[in-house]
């Protein structure tokens, strides 16, 4: 679509998310923007899932790995902690102006949709949605994710009393399992 409309990547992911017709439904899309640090700027949600508001999203979503190689489209299959699944796609997008000595700032595009739709999404052929071991378990952000295992918590969980043992360290600080 980008190339037949002449967009850019993110213009494409904007306008599949928001311009549905109640006459011609579509695919549910949801779609994200990040930078590096986390921070959101831009959110929709037509799939159903749960995008956070304030603070950034879970680390394990593809969007913030999408960084590690600007400018290739990363396919994933994220699995939620109430059992949901989604495929979602994610790439690198440059914004601003270049100029000598200064770099623009590099932005990542999530865009997805559930699980059930990933036939009719082109990016998602290659991808066994039903394969387990490729299901990617992610939470909607650290504070409200259900998952105390995770490598990759920020923050503790809202909903667990919390004590610091300085004597031990789990997989993360947060968590001493």
């Amino acid at each position: 679509m980008q190339n037949s409309f002449a967009t850019s990547f993110e213009q494409v992911a904007h306008r599949v998310t928001c311009l549905q017709d109640p006459k011609l439904p579509g695919i549910p899309f949801h779609m994200l923007r990040v930078d590096i640090a986390g921070n959101i700027s831009k959110r929709f949600s037509l799939s159903g899932i749960e995008i956070p508001r304030y603070g950034g999203a879970c680390p394990r979503w593809n969007i913030y790995s999408a960084f590690t190689t600007p400018g290739k489209i990363h396919a994933a299959v994220s699995k939620m902690s109430n059992g949901e699944k989604y495929v979602c796609i994610a790439k690198t997008v440059e914004k601003g102006v270049g100029r000598y000595g200064k770099s623009k700032s590099m932005l990542s595009i999530g865009l997805g949709c559930e699980a059930k739709y990933a036939k009719d999404f082109i990016y998602t052929e290659n991808l066994n949605v039903n394969d387990k071991k490729i299901e990617m378990p992610i939470g909607v952000s650290c504070r409200t994710c259900d998952r105390l295992n995770c490598s990759q918590r920020a923050f503790p969980p809202l909903h667990k009393k919390f004590d610091v043992d300085i004597n031990s360290r789990g997989v993360s600080v947060y968590v001493t399992e």
